[in-house]
Order: C-alpha cells, then sequence, then structure tokens
C-alpha cells in the first residue's frame, strides 16, 4: 500500500489500543492517505448497540474516520445504513501510526461528540482522563491531548469540520 494510494480496494486494520492493549480490531477500506492523514471507512464494529442517550451506535451505521499522523485526534462522521448524518465521535489520541497494513492509533480516554445540527457539542470521559495518571506519568502527552479536545470543541462550536476533514 502506497503513502498515496487511493484504491479503493485497499484495506487495513484499525487497532485502538488503550492502556497498552488492543481495545478493538477491525477491517476498514482506506480511502486516501496523503502521507499525513487517512481516512478509511467502516461498519460500526463494536457488539450490538452501544446508546449513549444522545446518540445509539448500532448494526448499520457507517463510519467515515479521519486519522492525522501529525495530530493528536481521529475524527468519525457516523451515519446511519440510510446514509443519514447522525454526528462526529472523535476520540483524543496520539498521532496515528502505520505500519504495513496496521493503522494503530492510541486512545488518550478524553472524546467530543457534535451531533448532526451542530447543536450538541460534549466533551465526554474526562473524569476516566483525570484518573487514568497521564498527567503524573507522561504530562507533555497530556497537555496535547487536552490542547486537542480544546481545539476540535472550538472547530465544532465555530462552525464544525468542513476545513479540516476537507
Amino acid at each position: 500500500m502506497s503513502a498515496n494510494s487511493s484504491d479503493p480496494a485497499d484495506t487495513l486494520d484499525v487497532v485502538l489500543v488503550k492502556a497498552g492493549r488492543t481495545k478493538i480490531r477491525y477491517a476498514a477500506e482506506l480511502l486516501f492517505d496523503d502521507g499525513t492523514r487517512l481516512a478509511v471507512r467502516a461498519p460500526w464494529a463494536g457488539d450490538g448497540v452501544r446508546d449513549f442517550g444522545f446518540v445509539r451506535f448500532e448494526r448499520g451505521d457507517v463510519f467515515t474516520e479521519y486519522y492525522w499522523r501529525d495530530r493528536w485526534y481521529a475524527v468519525k462522521e457516523v451515519r446511519d445504513s440510510s446514509g443519514e448524518l447522525k454526528g462526529w465521535y472523535c476520540d483524543i489520541t496520539r498521532p496515528a501510526t502505520l505500519s504495513g497494513a496496521e493503522l494503530v492509533v492510541e486512545d488518550l480516554d478524553l472524546d467530543l461528540w457534535i451531533s448532526a445540527d451542530g447543536a450538541d457539542v460534549r466533551r465526554l470521559d474526562e473524569d476516566e482522563f483525570e484518573e487514568s495518571g497521564l498527567a503524573a506519568s507522561d504530562p507533555a502527552a497530556a497537555a496535547a491531548a487536552v490542547a486537542a479536545l480544546d481545539e476540535l470543541e472550538r472547530l465544532a462550536r465555530e462552525g464544525g469540520f468542513d476545513a479540516l476533514l476537507a
């Protein structure tokens, strides 16, 4: 797979790591890789329905996921089985790494949800982030994670991710 691959038949495994262990692994279609940013598409990879109260992820949902090698987040556009936009789920992560056909992303607990209409912007899992101890064990990473969450929230409140994802 080349760094600038645009062949839609290319697939890779997305590996989400948390606290040194693989949290989830799933196959995804590589949409593009420009050397800095990658985009993949995959169906909902969770077991069953995940109901957050403000959104449900369920069988048939499709995620178009954007990862950066130089940014501390991933942005996931979520659509239902009919193609209707549900919103964007953003993971705060260390910059993504691609090794062969494996895209590895380390989850740093913080998340952001933005509803399709942009009216609901919510920070998630700040308690988990605090409990992770990252601020003590890796203060620079913790600061980068918080700055990334702040940046995504600002973009969401200022009109969305169009420029970021274009």
